[in-house]
């Protein structure tokens, strides 16, 4: 196995607003560009990647959620992909280290990010996750039986969100937490919260809403 972790990518124009709004609800920073525009953040499942937008070479927009992974070996994790019919599976080298690309369901174009030992250029913390707290992205407008087939071929079992849209696919930075949901919202009256059938509707500063699942 690969050990594959799901890794939301959120483009912002602000990082460390993202950053500490993030680290309220309890996550925590792992590892940080010495010059500043990324911080991947932890979860005790899962992790959340921020960029800032402004230099992305993708052009990634800000409030922009791209679902993405980070492994440990992924030239295996490219010969499983392939064995599940994902053909086009590619592995590279960039300037930051191994990536591996492949054209997932729905056409959404995928990157793996293969773990470093070499961080130069980074920050790296002592993060000792919160085991309370899970990454659990909703997917919108996703074909879910083809995402389940490709989560499958990633060896990943991560609780993903599925749900409808009007506007083809997009990701939704949710999360999930076993901590009780009046102390969560306790933490977060500098930020707009609202309760909801499903936990808590937070407004981040990107704008966008997160959904917090109790």
């Amino acid at each position: 196995m690969s050990n594959v972790t799901i890794r939301p990518l959120r483009f912002t124009a602000d990082v460390e607003g993202m950053r500490a709004f993030l680290e309220t609800l309890g996550l925590r920073s792992r590892i940080e560009s010495e010059h500043g525009g990324w911080v991947d953040m932890l979860t005790g499942r899962g992790m959340v990647a921020l960029h800032d937008a402004a230099s992305s070479s993708t052009g990634g927009q800000p409030g922009q959620t791209n679902l993405s992974f980070e492994a440990d070996k992924i030239d295996e994790l490219r010969d499983r992909l392939e064995q599940v019919g994902f053909v086009d599976a590619t592995v590279f080298d960039e300037a930051y280290g191994r990536v591996l690309s492949v054209t997932g369901p729905d056409g959404v174009v995928i990157w793996v990010d293969e773990r470093a030992e070499d961080l130069y250029g980074y920050k790296v913390h002592d993060a000792r996750p919160d085991e309370r707290w899970s990454v659990t992205p909703y997917l919108s407008g996703a074909e879910e039986p083809a995402w389940r087939r490709f989560f499958e071929g990633v060896g990943l079992d991560t609780p993903v969100r599925f749900g409808p849209s009007d506007s083809g696919f997009a990701v939704r930075l949710d999360l999930s937490t076993t901590e009780d949901l009046d102390e969560v919202e306790g933490r977060l009256d500098d930020y707009e919260v609202k309760r909801s059938a499903t936990g808590l509707d937070i407004v981040d500063p990107d704008g966008q809403l997160v959904v917090v699942h109790g």
